[in-house]
């Protein structure tokens, strides 16, 4: 069973990238005879540089990270330790990360007992500012498992243009992907576990 998913997530990419070849075959072809080779070659370059990115963000990016002790980890090892798992980039200075990790936390014990899933807030505050780590989730009463990021390594490796950025992790693999945060996002996030919860 779990390879019918795994190939379906991949028959998807696959039909993504399929659709980007024939856009680019029509965009070649309606080119006209004194297009040079050059343009041809980047644009072919450019779709294969994004078949590339759609391929690779299938999968959890193994990033050492630090926990709020300073002990040195890993995402992917973190996330291995539940079937189910939410990953949140957040910011002290990003009020909507801080409101939807306010939001979630309000129902996440149910969540956990509901469906076994867990949480990992990875903090993507640099040098300056994350010593404000620690004080805010002693001041919230998140019960989240912390991590920092401080280089913004997971950001660019999950390709985020901004936070928040939540996905959920199902057997290493990227199964949901959320960017931003309006009010009752957390349900449709819980829309996505309940449908992935074994």
């Amino acid at each position: 069973m779990p390879t019918k998913r795994i190939f379906f997530k991949h028959s998807k990419t696959w039909r993504k990238i399929n659709e980007y070849g024939k856009n680019f075959i029509n965009i070649v072809t309606k080119l006209n005879q004194k297009t040079s080779i050059f343009m041809k070659n980047l644009i072919l370059g450019l779709l294969l540089f994004t078949g590339g990115t759609l391929l690779a963000q299938d999968s959890l990016p193994d990033i050492a990270l630090e926990t709020l002790d300073g002990q040195s980890t890993s995402l992917v090892k973190e996330a291995s330790q539940s079937p189910l798992t939410i990953i949140s980039l957040w910011a002290t200075w990003c009020v909507p990360c801080i409101k939807e990790l306010d939001a979630i936390s309000e129902i996440y014990t149910d969540w956990q007992e509901e469906t076994n899933v867990s949480l990992i807030a990875v903090s993507i505050d640099d040098a300056r500012t994350v010593r404000r780590v620690r004080p805010m989730i002693n001041g919230k009463g998140w019960d989240y498992n912390i991590l920092l990021d401080t280089n913004n390594d997971v950001k660019r490796a999950l390709g985020a243009a901004t936070v928040p950025l939540t996905v959920l992790v199902k057997n290493g693999q990227i199964i949901y992907r959320h960017s931003g945060y309006a009010p009752g996002a957390e349900l449709e996030l819980y829309e996505q576990i309940l449908a992935n919860a074994e």
